[in-house]
């Protein structure tokens, strides 16, 4: 299966359930707190981190869907546009200079 299938199954899932669709800000919060349990899982050295970040990737998907975008092709944009970022170390960190 490859992204693009995977946020239409994620979607077709929260519609079967039930699930939030149509409330963009209750996502976005859905989503933060999914970061948080994944960060608790890691900070408590818990042995399901990798469903917690499961779980972020699936809001993502859903929220991606929910505005109307194909998250796939904006990871394989941003990607691109990334490779082609320069950056110099200031004090131990990188400073971007340039895109």
């Amino acid at each position: 299966m490859n992204l693009k299938e995977m946020q239409k199954e994620i979607w077709q899932n929260k519609v079967n359930k039930g699930f939030n669709t149509t409330n963009v800000e209750k996502e976005f919060c859905l989503l933060y707190g999914e970061v948080g349990e994944a960060f608790n899982a890691y900070n408590k050295k818990k042995n399901d981190l990798n469903e917690e970040i499961a779980d972020i990737a699936i809001y993502l998907f859903g929220l991606s869907e929910m505005l109307g975008f194909d998250l796939e092709d904006e990871i394989v944009k941003k990607i691109k546009k990334k490779k082609k970022r320069v950056y110099k170390s200031v004090d131990g960190v990188n400073i971007r200079i340039s895109d």
